[in-house]
């Protein structure tokens, strides 16, 4: 059995930080977050509660999402699992 969340109470809690998969699309962060480059250094972040990252490798705003997804053809339809399943791989 999948352990599923009611699409009604997706909405984060005043501090958690929700990553929501996108069929066919970008990883979308709900809640407070900081993202860093590899220096260190603080992105500067769009207001409003969702961020968008890319996880097509497209997109000429990285790591944010600029839509790219929709014009290069990515694919990534992954689905949570329950991992105490029998088909569940290790």
């Amino acid at each position: 059995m999948n352990s599923q969340v009611d699409p009604l109470q997706t909405q984060p809690q005043m501090n958690e930080v929700v990553i929501r998969t996108r069929e066919n699309g970008p990883l979308v962060i709900t809640g407070p977050v900081t993202i860093i480059d590899h220096q260190y250094s603080r992105f500067d972040l769009p207001p409003g509660e969702n961020i968008a990252l890319c996880r097509c490798g497209a997109s000429q705003n990285k790591p944010f999402c600029d839509g790219a997804h929709r014009r290069c053809g990515f694919v990534a339809t992954e689905l949570a699992t329950d991992r105490n399943s029998p088909d569940a791989s290790p």
